[in-house]
């Protein structure tokens, strides 16, 4: 039964540490982020300014006027979802560090954004 429990417990661990480092390597960019979107357009709007959340490389909205979804790969690049109502916007671009950068396209609607983390 001793041996038994012993093996358990490497497979456990041989299985648990993967996992783990798989995790730190997501979570890089994971925290508060406030995100600044800029339109091509007067017509579009002066733009606005969002809070993100990231967790484990999961995009998730902080607050409860615009629903954010998207994923930030390891390397940075990030491809977000912005939506409020019927208006949706969809963006891509990269983090590195404490800023980011990129474009977004809605439906009649272009323009670029700026991110820093909080």
């Amino acid at each position: 039964m001793n041996g038994f429990r012993k093996t358990l417990f490497a497979t456990i661990v041989t299985i648990a540490v993967p996992l783990m480092q798989a995790n730190a390597a997501t979570s890089t960019f994971d925290g508060a982020w406030n995100v600044r979107i800029a339109s091509a357009s007067q017509a579009c709007g002066n733009g606005a300014t969002v809070a993100i959340g990231i967790n484990n490389g999961q995009i998730a909205s902080g607050s409860a006027a615009v629903t954010a979804s998207g994923r930030v790969a390891d390397a940075g690049s990030i491809k977000v979802t912005l939506s409020t109502g019927i208006k949706r916007a969809v963006g891509f671009g990269r983090l590195s560090g404490t800023s980011g950068s990129g474009t977004w396209r809605g439906a009649m609607c272009t323009g670029t954004w700026t991110a820093e983390r909080m």
